[in-house]
């Protein structure tokens, strides 16, 4: 079992949960318990990505690899975000601990002036794609297999990234950017899942193994070639990426549409009940 993984986990979902039965007592109505399933099932994913048989699998076959390069990007968190986890987290630390990390995100600070800017759409969407076409770089990725030090970087920086990509869609607090136009955040997502789809072709359709390593690699899995492994991991990663993007453009319309709807029944009610 990996400390260095397991520790943080733990850390976080103590303090998670402790910060929601914290802010559940005080403000029942600003705390949902489907947010605290949503940060387990978050957390729960990391954890499968990095502790499982999963881990150990991803050093023999290609498209395991591709699995927990998912979960970490396209998975955990937009769960973890989606749970609202710094307002819980906070709660869940002792006071003196919680004012100190308060005044770090302060309007104004550093931190938080460096947050804002990395999770601004365009400079959010451009680290994601070059974090995941570089790490698939073959000389990067096999780099990767060959330097554990190395490897962990690459699945923190997946993870990052991906935290990064879905910030301006969910928005959790705090707030940074104010009110972004969920057509402008349905672009965004078509955008991105286009060049994950690309990438996802460019590997399931390659004639020649881009990875050497799984050539050697023993034993054979369930006698997969490494061709094909290589093609099923390309599928894994459109198919993945098509899913989780469909499933969010859909909400997005979704509210779209709500918003476009709730506007005018707001301006004729307004009307009704002004001055005649």
């Amino acid at each position: 079992m990996r400390a260095e993984v397991l520790l943080p986990l733990l850390l976080v979902g103590s303090a998670y949960a402790i910060g929601w039965v914290r802010l559940s007592r005080r403000a029942p109505l600003l705390v949902r318990r489907w947010r605290l399933a949503l940060a387990f099932a978050g957390l729960t994913s990391v954890g499968l990505a990095l502790l499982s048989p999963l881990d150990q699998l991803a050093h023999l076959l290609f498209s395991a690899h591709m699995v927990q390069h998912m979960l970490l990007m396209m998975v955990a968190p937009p769960l973890l975000l989606l749970a609202d986890p710094l307002l819980m987290v906070l709660w869940g630390l002792p006071r003196s601990l919680r004012v100190r990390v308060g005044l770090l995100l302060a309007s104004g600070r550093p931190l938080r002036r460096t947050w804002r800017a990395l999770t601004w759409m365009p400079l959010a969407w451009l680290i994601s794609a070059v974090t995941l076409w570089v790490w698939h770089w073959p000389p990067a990725y096999e780099a990767a297999l060959r330097d554990g030090v190395l490897h962990d970087l690459e699945h923190l920086a997946f993870f990052g990234a991906g935290v990064l990509f879905w910030w301006p869609i969910i928005s959790p607090a705090p707030r940074l950017h104010g009110y972004v136009r969920h057509g402008l955040r349905i672009v965004y997502v078509v955008l991105a899942e286009g060049q994950h789809a690309l990438l996802g072709l460019l590997l399931s359709m390659s004639p020649e193994v881009l990875y050497a390593s799984y050539v050697t690699a023993a034993p054979r899995l369930w006698d997969l070639s490494p061709l094909d492994d290589q093609a099923w991991g390309g599928i894994i990663m459109w198919a993945t990426g098509g899913v989780v993007g469909l499933a969010t453009v859909m909400v997005l319309l979704f509210l779209l549409f709500a918003r476009e709807t709730e506007a005018p029944l707001l301006v004729k009610t307004a009307e009704t009940l002004g001055p005649r």
